[in-house]
């Protein structure tokens, strides 16, 4: 079997996927694996994913931290007592008893071994996989404070060793990476939350029965009971009964959405007070729910700028300290002697470690892909997240977003005028007939008996009503003329409906101080009103759909960052020529590789949101960056001994103290986005 390629926790080696991104558990990266045994490791994966759905102690590897660092704390409590810090400190020391000038190096041991193993064993994956991290760093500092207490142990000189240093140092760590992925868990559990979405069993009819099955038993064509209350359990079309939907867990909408015979109905989503009978259209990974986390999944193994940057950094950060503490141990040996350089070179490996960096960025941009998709919009790639601070024009496509792509009548010069057009329009199912006749409808009026009705292509319709013979259709201009055996008796103005939401997304926009744009296929008289009406900067009339990608070319022109935001389908080339493309629908192919962002519902609201978040994304991202890096500009030096002089000395202790501050310190302000409303 040819090998594959897949990705793997150097921490975490259970975790497992086929693509890059950050480790569930801790944050760390992803690091790639090889084997030959990819079915099995598929199959394992596949038993792991299930188990986290069913199992309500999924999650454990965290509790294990925890537990580790009590473990390791209480061990730790002995160990500073019977070392000679305490006298140095306090001129006290725990009262002696035989062997007990052994008691640092047996419990020390004992917590290397215990607590530091998952260090070692992580930074051994990572110098596998030649990605050398944090883990190795980890694993140096520990492992060179150990063998070195080990050796001055062995030579008789038991109260020159570091195990007081390394205990605390251990149970420190241990401490922080619980913090750490604690924070990392919550910010991850998005795809786990989707998940529990669907229902374990669903009610299929058989034999004119409900019968329960198990979710897996459910098959494209069966018809399935939602009792009320219920969750739907695939995605299908309600083909009996009335009732509303609670959506908003999908689109981020709180009002329930009405549900009749032909309506569509996504799996997951909760049924109201209403019986349904929904048949099954797709199962398993084609639905929409498993689209959504299908471009979760993406996003989170996609990789901003920043990300690709703050990952650069930690990957040499890793090498200068080595090399810091490499040239603190011989500067140190030559000055003060084996034991002080080793103690500075561990202070220095410690505090370098480049966890907040390479926690700084991706928690940030986990978070921010979870904030996205609450809020009705899947970030596809981070990348198209990070330009969209930088829009100063959106591109709107007109029909179906600014507006509803429903035409209804503006106004008529008479009575007899609407009641006529209707009458022949009835026979018509083109939109703007259908508008005419619901307007009539609407209003009350006759809808009159035709006879001998005409389509008359492109133009309009003809018919007999009443005896004499009434055209209803377009004379070259924007309003529909009615004529009666030849002779005109009035018009009739139609138009697009203009969304509510269009006009607060527009002065949102506005507000923000970028310009709103629209391109159409409408006539230049229509384009100019929509745009008029809604306070529209700039717009392009009578554009094919194979001209809107030039379109967004002329903007670009001009200097502009553009965002366009189109339909996914016909609007694929200028969704790709933007430098931000937006789709509206996430159940197209076409959208998915058209775009960078998906709107989940056709809400041009959320494109103010778009802008927001990537603001706010940026603006983390910096501040954690600024933070994970400056701390090391003023410790690594103190924990190198450069200020030893002057009495100010960093022990690896209070190193790792330090290091896990910084770390908690940035994962608390990343947490801290989850407060804020886009």
């Amino acid at each position: 079997m040819e090998n594959k390629k897949i990705y793997t926790c150097p921490m975490h080696p259970e975790i497992r996927q086929d693509m890059p991104g950050m480790c569930p558990e801790c944050g760390m990266s992803l690091v790639k694996a090889i084997t030959k045994h990819q079915d099995a490791i598929t199959k394992h994966q596949d038993a792991i994913t299930k188990q986290e759905m069913n199992d309500k102690h999924a999650g454990h590897s965290t509790q294990a931290f925890l537990r580790k660092f009590w473990v390791s704390l209480v061990l730790s409590v002995p160990v500073v007592l019977y070392s000679k810090i305490l006298f140095e400190l306090f001129g006290w020391s725990a009262p002696p008893f035989y062997g007990s000038a052994y008691v640092p190096a047996v419990l020390g041991s004992i917590i290397f071994f215990y607590g530091g193993w998952v260090f070692l064993a992580s930074a051994y994956r990572e110098l596998k996989a030649r990605l050398p991290g944090m883990m190795t760093l980890i694993a140096v500092a520990i492992g060179a404070a150990y063998i070195y207490s080990i050796y001055v142990v062995l030579a008789g000189r038991a109260e020159e060793g570091l195990f007081w240093e390394l205990s605390t140092l251990i149970a420190v760590m241990l401490l922080g990476h619980w913090v750490e992925m604690r924070a990392v868990s919550g910010a991850q559990g998005a795809l786990r939350e989707l998940s529990k979405l669907i229902p374990d069993e669903a009610e299929v009819i058989k034999n004119g029965e409900p019968q329960k099955v198990r979710i897996q038993e459910i098959k494209e064509g069966d018809v399935v009971f939602v009792r009320p209350g219920a969750r739907i359990p695939a995605d299908g079309v309600v083909i009996e009964g009335k009732s509303e939907v609670n959506e908003s867990m999908i689109t981020g909408e709180s009002a329930p959405v009405a549900k009749a015979v032909g309506s569509e109905v996504i799996a997951g989503t909760i049924n109201s007070d209403g019986a349904l009978k929904v048949k099954v259209t797709k199962i398993g990974e084609h639905t929409f729910l498993a689209g959504i986390m299908r471009l979760v999944r993406e996003a989170q193994a996609s990789k901003s700028r920043l990300q690709i940057l703050s990952d650069r950094a930690a990957y040499f950060l890793t090498l200068i300290a080595i090399s810091a503490g490499g040239a603190a141990f011989v500067f140190w040996l030559y000055r003060s002697g084996f034991g002080f350089a080793i103690e500075r070179a561990v202070a220095v490996l410690v505090i370098a470690c480049p966890h907040a960096l390479g926690l700084a960025v991706p928690l940030v941009a986990s978070i921010s892909t979870t904030l996205a998709a609450k809020s009705g919009f899947l970030v596809k790639q981070r990348l198209a997240l990070e330009l969209a601070r930088k829009i100063n024009i959106v591109l709107f496509d007109k029909t179906g977003t600014l507006t509803e792509g429903a035409f209804g009548v503006v106004s008529f010069s008479s009575d007899e005028t609407l009641m006529l057009a209707a009458s022949v329009d009835a026979n018509s199912e083109h939109p703007v007939a259908r508008g005419v006749v619901e307007e009539a409808k609407k209003r009350g009026f006759e809808i009159a008996t035709t006879r001998s009705y005409k389509r008359i292509p492109g133009v309009g319709g003809e018919a007999e009503v009443g005896g004499r013979k009434i055209f209803v259709g377009h004379r070259g201009g924007p309003e529909i003329v009615v004529e009666a055996d030849g002779k005109k008796i009035g018009v009739i103005k139609v138009a697009d409906k203009i969304r509510s939401e269009a006009k607060f997304a527009v002065g949102k926009l506005k507000e923000m101080g970028i310009k709103v744009a629209m391109v159409t296929g409408d006539s230049e008289d229509v384009a100019k009103e929509v745009a008029l009406e809604l306070g529209i900067d700039e717009y392009f009339a009578r554009v094919l759909p194979g001209e809107k990608s030039e379109k967004v070319k002329v903007l670009q022109e001009k200097g502009l960052k553009v965002a366009m935001v189109g339909d996914g389908i016909n609007d694929a080339p200028a969704l790709t020529q933007a430098d931000l493309g937006i789709a509206i629908g996430a159940g197209t192919n076409v959208a998915i590789e058209s775009a960078g962002i998906i709107l989940v519902r056709n809400d041009p609201r959320d494109i103010p949101k778009i802008i927001n978040l990537s603001r706010l994304t940026y603006s983390k991202m910096i501040q954690n960056l600024f933070w994970a890096t400056g701390y090391n500009v003023v410790a690594i030096p103190l924990a190198a001994g450069a200020l030893v002089f002057q009495g100010i000395l960093l022990q690896p202790a209070l190193a790792a103290a330090l290091m896990s501050l910084s770390t908690i310190i940035v994962a608390f302000n990343a947490v801290l986005m989850r407060r804020k409303k886009i």
